[in-house]
């Protein structure tokens, strides 16, 4: 009877024994050795060339100009589609500085309208140019050569970007604050320039020539 009383108290304790293990522990136990998802989720960029940035139609002498550019940071691409030419639509493909503005003007009077856009560098300089397109002769659009401030020279002196850009009078007007000497950066104390460019015939297509600088002194 002994005997058997105490097989009897062995199976009570592996059966009580068996028993804590809850299947809620089980679970525990299964989580804490389970892997943990370690994985990077990355964030297409698609989105950001698709952004239209700058969006503009310019009409003039039956000539039309739909721009459009698109994307985000320093670069950023031009569709330039052109209507209005003899017998076709012209569109152009190309990447570019952000784009500050537009504009359109018949600026050499041959019947043609040119167009004007106007970029700027990323960045606290805030470079200036001017990417122009020009009709040959209403059938085709080709680029206007638009020339570099040479350093060393009285139009670049004291230069260090933020430029503005306008047609007046069938120019081309640039401005910028010039730079003195011990000017900390983007707060110039010079006087403003004013740059006046011309559209003249070259070799191979137009180009802007630079005809004028003056010096303006802040009111």
């Amino acid at each position: 009877m002994k005997k058997s009383s105490l097989l009897v108290s062995i199976i009570l304790l592996i059966v009580s024994a068996s028993c804590s293990n809850s299947p809620s522990d089980m679970k525990n136990s299964s989580e804490s050795d389970s892997p943990k998802d370690t994985s990077v989720k990355v964030v297409s960029a698609k989105a950001d060339s698709n952004l239209v940035s700058f969006e503009k139609k310019l009409s003039l002498q039956g000539i039309s100009y739909n721009i459009v550019v698109k994307g985000k940071g320093s670069i950023q691409q031009l569709r330039l589609i052109t209507t209005g030419l003899k017998g076709s639509i012209d569109t152009a493909d190309m990447e570019l500085d952000p784009v500050s503005n537009a504009e359109i003007e018949d600026l050499d009077h041959d019947g043609f309208p040119e167009l004007l856009i106007y970029t700027h560098s990323a960045g606290s300089g805030s470079y200036g140019k001017v990417v122009g397109f020009s009709p040959n002769k209403g059938k085709s659009i080709s680029l206007i050569s638009f020339p570099e401030l040479e350093m060393g020279t009285a139009a670049a002196k004291g230069y260090q970007g933020h430029d503005e850009f306008a047609i007046v009078e069938s120019n081309l007007l640039r401005r910028f604050k010039t730079y003195q000497s011990d000017d900390a950066n983007a707060t110039p104390t010079g006087k403003i320039r004013q740059l006046t460019y011309q559209l003249k015939n070259g070799e191979a297509s137009k180009k802007f020539v630079l005809v004028k600088t003056i010096e303006i002194s802040e009111k």
